[in-house]
C-alpha cells in the first residue's frame, strides 16, 4: 500500500540531511561518514523517530497515552536524553508543544489515533497560523487495519480511517501515514525536514504495531 501521502515530491529536502534549529533559524546537521553503530534492540521505527526530535533539539515530548500510541511511547521512553511530559488531554499537549516551538525552535506532541488527534487539532491549527514547526505524532490504527472496512474504538464509527488524515491536510504542511517499514524512515525524516523548512506543524501517523520493530534502515 502506497503511504506516500502528502506532497512528498515537492517538498522532499534537497539533500540527505537533518537539520536542526538555532536561536530561531535552521541550520544543518551533517550526515556523519562513520555512521554509528546502534544495538539490533534500538534499530526500531520508534527508536528512530525518538532519535530524530533529539537530533532537532526536542529533549521534552508533550503526551497523553491511549492504547494506539502506547508502545510509542515506550520507546520515546527509552530514549535517555527525551523527556516524556504527560498531559491532562490532548489540547493542552498540543499548545504546550506550541509553546515550545516558540521558546526552542521546534515543539513536538503524541497522542492517540482520531479521538487523540481530532482534540489536539486546534493547537495545532494555530501552530500553523503562527509558522511554528511542531510535529504532531499520532498512534495509529495497527497496518494490518487498513482495508479491512472494520470499525475500531476511538474513531467516529465509519470503517474508512482517513477522516483524521483529512482534517491534519488543512492545517499541516506535509502528512506523513506510516503502515509499513519499507519506507518509515524516509516520510519520518522527510516530515521532520519539512516542518523545520517551512516553519510549520507536520502530522506522522505510526501504526501501532510497528513502533517496536527492528528494521536495517534504522
Amino acid at each position: 500500500m502506497d503511504t506516500k501521502i502528502g506532497s512528498l515530491d515537492t517538498c522532499r529536502p534537497t539533500n540527505n540531511d537533518m537539520i536542526s534549529p538555532t536561536n530561531g533559524a535552521v541550520s544543518a546537521i551533517q550526515s556523519s561518514a562513520s555512521p554509528t553503530l546502534i544495538n539490533p534492540s534500538e534499530s526500531t521505527l520508534g527508536r528512530h523517530l525518538a532519535r530524530r526530535l533529539v537530533q532537532i533539539g526536542v529533549t521534552d515530548v508533550f503526551s497523553v497515552p491511549g492504547d494506539f500510541n502506547l508502545t510509542l511511547l515506550d520507546d520515546l521512553i527509552a530514549e535517555p536524553e527525551l523527556n516524556l511530559v504527560g498531559c491532562c488531554n490532548e489540547l493542552n499537549a498540543g499548545y504546550a508543544a506550541d509553546g515550545y516551538a516558540r521558546s526552542r525552535g521546534v515543539g513536538a506532541c503524541v497522542v492517540t489515533f482520531t479521538v487523540g488527534g481530532l482534540s489536539v487539532l486546534n493547537a495545532i491549527a494555530g501552530a500553523y497560523s503562527e509558522n511554528l514547526p511542531v510535529i504532531c505524532i499520532v498512534g495509529g490504527p495497527n497496518s494490518n487495519d487498513y482495508g479491512t472496512s472494520r470499525i475500531l474504538h476511538h474513531t467516529i464509527g465509519l470503517p474508512d480511517f482517513s477522516q483524521e488524515l483529512r482534517c491534519f491536510q488543512t492545517v499541516t504542511c506535509f502528512q506523513a501515514v506510516v503502515n509499513n517499514l519499507e519506507d518509515a524512515h524516509e516520510l519520518i525524516d522527510t516530515a521532520i525536514s519539512t516542518a523545520l523548512k517551512e516553519s510549520k506543524p507536520v502530522y506522522i501517523s505510526v501504526s501501532c504495531n510497528l513502533s517496536a520493530i527492528p528494521h536495517p534502515n534504522f
